[in-house]
């Protein structure tokens, strides 16, 4: 595929529902699970569906899980199933056919409710606890304080220190 360059081609859009997020593999944890909770305790949604493909499956559950143990009384309910995604591939020397490629993706899709669902579908899990939930507070699960902002960008000028070192023999 050396010879190929993939181009996008358009894609429909389909409307997303405001209690409705859609996790990708480049977004932040925290930022999820901000939303999710503010559409479930402030906004007062009853129910929040979060949908993901490929790679951010697993994100997807990890997410569901931290939700879970923020806010109490949430039934789930899980989906999972597949869809056919079509590449389409552009020659890059002449002489060659465009090409087009069908990759069979896993789709999860996770509806947290404070109003219970199908008892009866295979994806169902009741609440937890009561003493497994403790309330949200933005940074419990990823240390103590806030973010540090060590390792972020390029840094501020040449650094510290260059072109002063003196050696000791």
């Amino acid at each position: 595929m050396d010879r190929y360059q993939r181009i996008e081609k358009p894609r429909e859009e389909t409307p997303i529902n405001e209690n409705e997020i859609r996790i990708t593999t480049q977004g932040r944890i925290r930022n999820y699970i901000t939303y999710a909770t503010t559409l479930l305790q402030e906004k007062g949604s009853n129910e929040i569906s979060l949908k993901a493909m490929g790679r951010a499956i697993n994100k997807t559950v990890m997410i569901t899980e931290l939700i879970k143990r923020r806010v109490a009384g949430l039934h789930q309910n899980t989906y999972i199933g597949s869809t056919d995604i079509t590449d389409m591939w552009e020659p890059l020397e002449e002489g060659l056919l465009p090409l087009e490629t069908t990759r069979h993706v896993s789709v999860i899709t996770v509806t947290l409710s404070k109003k219970e669902l199908d008892t009866s579908s295979t994806g169902y899990q009741g609440p937890i606890p009561a003493d497994q939930v403790k309330p949200w507070t933005e940074y419990d699960y990823e240390g103590q304080g806030p973010p540090s902002r060590r390792g972020r960008g390029r840094g501020r000028g040449r650094g510290r220190g260059r072109g002063n070192r003196s050696t000791t023999v």
